[in-house]
């Protein structure tokens, strides 16, 4: 039997060691922290959302982002100290921006979203793995005329089977969401966008959850507090330098995936292959609902504010709210500056829900310039990149890992 490692044990690393799995392979996961989904995968804004599967290169996004980046409290917010690969990153933005392929690459996004929103129902279903799935669409609402009538416009090559693009009146919003009825000022809400087919969950809750499955059902061998120092190519095995603790093993292993979030540029520099993944930083509230009125008051649709590009989710008795994205490299610092907005929206619009309860969380997302994730094979032959989500790791990543272990097959055969 092959035997394969999977370097990271966040969602894009759980999910590939499922796909491996399930086609009969020996598969090894091997982590650095102390748990499974630590990073990324700990706190994100919950949704499984095909309808924010949009690619950020567009002009629009340039200028705004302009604007915004030295704004504290502003959606995007950019921290100018010297680094080169920052900069290499917003370079190889600015050209996919300019290359026109936003469209193109927006609905390859949504069809891998869709088709791996549809293996999150499956593996649900077949493995029981309880995550909060909650199954009721996303609600996206605008109290800027100007941002809802561009968001109307793309519902002539948006709108699809499992990506519905319904537009809803205010009076429509709100009886879809009667949360909103508690904000007295729920007027200004001009409308709202349905995809009814969207859904939302915990990712921790799934990773940890499927890690479980992972090793008592299918036999996966999963190794934490542990890191790869080292991969050299021997023949025709690969060989792994393992550190735990105060001691080093050498493991050979028939193929190698790389799952490790944004560290997996430190991988491709080791290996000698071209990627350019950069760091984003994103932040997330999570709200303990504990009185009776905060439950009754939380929506339980997942949301979009679109305008200040935040989203919302209901995740049982707690209610997360993420958004905002910062270029400042390896840092998870979190800043009382970026989570301010966050529980001040949360007052705007469910004034009655409790904020004196909350956890801040930031994390940091792998993102590609062109926003398209990267599933291709190292100048290495056996060695195979899974990563470069960006903001839609739970979104995609259940398909992304169908393609990685799908590939390897190939590899295999060939």
């Amino acid at each position: 039997m092959k035997k394969i490692a999977v370097i990271g044990a966040g969602i894009a690393g759980t999910t590939t060691a499922y796909a491996l799995l399930k086609k009969g392979y020996n598969v090894k996961i091997i982590d650095s922290r102390r748990y499974p989904a630590m990073a990324t995968s700990y706190a994100n804004g919950g949704q499984l959302s095909a309808s924010n599967a949009e690619t950020w290169n567009t002009t629009k996004n340039v200028v705004n982002g302009i604007k915004w980046m030295f704004t504290p409290d502003a959606p995007l917010l950019f921290n100018p100290s010297p680094e080169i690969q920052k900069y290499k990153w917003m370079l190889g933005f600015l050209m996919a921006t300019i290359k026109g392929e936003h469209k193109k690459n927006t609905l390859e996004t949504i069809d891998l979203a869709k088709k791996a929103r549809e293996i999150y129902f499956k593996i649900a279903d077949e493995e029981g793995i309880e995550f909060e799935l909650l199954r009721k669409g996303i609600l996206r609402f605008y109290d800027s005329k100007n941002e809802f009538k561009l968001d109307k416009n793309k519902a002539s090559w948006l709108n699809q089977d499992g990506m519905e693009w319904d537009i809803l009146t205010t009076e429509e919003v709100v009886n879809l969401e009667p949360a909103f009825r508690n904000n007295k000022n729920f007027d200004k809400i001009l409308g709202g966008i349905y995809t009814k087919s969207d859904a939302s969950g915990d990712i921790h809750k799934f990773c940890t959850n499927l890690e479980q499955v992972l090793v008592e059902k299918y036999a996966a061998n999963l190794q934490l507090n542990a890191t790869v120092e080292q991969i050299i190519k021997q023949k025709k095995e690969l060989i792994l330098s393992i550190k735990k603790g105060d001691v080093v093993i050498q493991e050979a292993f028939d193929n190698v995936i790389i799952c490790a979030g944004v560290n997996t540029q430190k991988f491709a520099n080791m290996l000698g292959d071209k990627m350019n993944v950069y760091p984003v930083k994103g932040y997330s509230v999570t709200i303990n609902l504990k009185d009776d009125t905060s439950k009754e008051c939380a929506p339980s649709v997942s949301l979009i504010d679109q305008p200040v590009k935040i989203v919302a989710s209901r995740l049982g008795d707690r209610f997360r709210v993420a958004g905002t994205a910062e270029l400042a490299g390896i840092n998870t610092d979190i800043r009382q500056d970026r989570i301010r907005p966050l529980l001040k929206w949360i007052e705007k619009y469910f004034p009655k829900v409790s904020t004196e309860t909350y956890t801040p969380w930031a994390g940091l997302r792998p993102m590609t310039p062109n926003m398209m994730p990267i599933t291709s094979e190292s100048k290495i032959r056996g060695i195979f990149y899974h990563t470069g989500h960006g903001h839609l790791g739970w979104t995609l990543s259940a398909q992304t890992a169908k393609i990685v272990a799908d590939r390897v097959d190939s590899s295999m055969n060939n």
